[in-house]
């Protein structure tokens, strides 16, 4: 990793014993004082996908970005995925109790907006406000129908075993090229952001995605044969698995009390979170990308944003508020993409 694309120089980074690691903190130089944000970086990744919308946040709003264990200048330590997303819940919490703050707002971007949703059923009294950008589906990756319910008893096609071996390989290998499409520059371009990105702030962004941890017990994890198509199913250990539907369910933050108002953030052209998403196998399969696909009946494609809508409905009735806010035109990363668009919404958000 080239550390010294992470030295902005209107960033500091601070590393707090927290939860038994060491996690890296980014905050802003000159925003040292005003109401916490505590913004969650997505899978493959780290905090300084934040920074461009870290440095436009208005007066009054404090961004403290965290890095997840395995990512970035945070320690690497195991990830046990039976606990859904908690080891890293867990991690954040921990942080925000070093660094002293009784009450925050959060945001989670991708894997990381899940991250936050475990975190608010966690703790909820603690929150004040949840923004969601481009999440993960409270049902997890892959692997279920509309209403959340297991395609497959093991949930064949998620977790682990449906990462692209050849784009492990490059984060391992630190690849910078864009000689390949699986290489971390390709995949940034071609699925992070929609086309049209004037691609600043690329090569701290690539450095950012090969600071990931692999491993079984990081990136990707580990996974298990199955005789049900396409012939994996997720395992115990390790990021992916952290979102397997047979480890994750965040449909609990519909009972939790109090409700803080949540803000969805999404671009309409994202290819990761998606009701037709590239990263689906059971997408790719009716695509013919991925052969043997049984059909709709046996490996339907995941509803990912219907699922997360209905979800977010369901936490509506029950007393919360929520507001969704789409992007034209965007992929998987509004906060880069549309960042002064992002930033006025957040404010509003944050400080009405």
């Amino acid at each position: 990793m080239a550390d010294h694309l992470f030295h902005h120089d209107r960033i500091t980074v601070n590393t707090i014993p927290a939860n038994g690691i060491e996690v890296c903190v980014r905050e802003v130089v000159e925003r040292q004082e005003g109401r916490p944000l505590v913004l969650v970086h997505g899978n493959v990744s780290s905090s300084p996908f934040f920074f461009p919308l870290m440095t436009r946040l208005p007066a009054g709003i404090r961004p403290v970005a965290i890095d997840l264990r395995g990512f970035g200048g945070t320690s690497t330590a195991p990830v046990d995925a039976t606990r859904g997303l908690r080891d890293f819940a867990d991690d954040v919490w921990a942080t925000i109790d070093a660094l002293g703050h009784d009450e925050v707002d959060l945001l989670g971007w991708s894997m990381g907006g899940g991250v936050v949703l475990q975190m608010l059923i966690d703790r909820p009294s603690a929150v004040r406000t949840v923004t969601l950008v481009n999440p993960v589906s409270p049902y997890g990756f892959g692997a279920t129908r509309a209403d959340g319910t297991l395609a497959s008893p093991d949930a064949a096609g998620s977790g682990a075993g449906s990462a692209n071996t050849e784009f492990v390989r490059a984060l391992a290998d630190g690849d910078t090229s864009d000689a390949a499409p699986s290489s971390p520059k390709v995949v940034l371009r071609s699925f992070y952001v929609a086309p049209g990105w004037d691609g600043e702030g690329e090569e701290i962004f690539v450095a950012s995605m090969l600071s990931t941890a692999t491993g079984e017990d990081n990136y990707p994890g580990d996974s298990r044969p199955t005789t049900t198509w396409p012939g994996v199913a997720p395992g115990d250990r390790g990021v992916l698995n952290t979102m397997a539907p047979t480890h994750l369910d965040l449909t609990g933050v519909v009972d939790i009390d109090p409700k803080p108002p949540i803000l969805w953030l999404r671009g309409d052209a994202d290819q990761i979170v998606s009701d037709t998403s590239m990263f689906d196998l059971s997408q790719l399969g009716a695509l013919g990308a991925v052969p043997g696909w049984p059909g709709a009946d046996a490996s339907p494609v995941q509803p990912m944003v219907t699922q997360t809508r209905t979800v977010l409905d369901r936490y509506a009735d029950a007393g919360g508020s929520y507001r969704e806010v789409v992007f034209e035109g965007v992929g998987h990363s509004p906060h880069i993409e549309r960042t002064d668009e992002v930033a006025e919404v957040l404010a509003d958000h944050l400080l009405d």
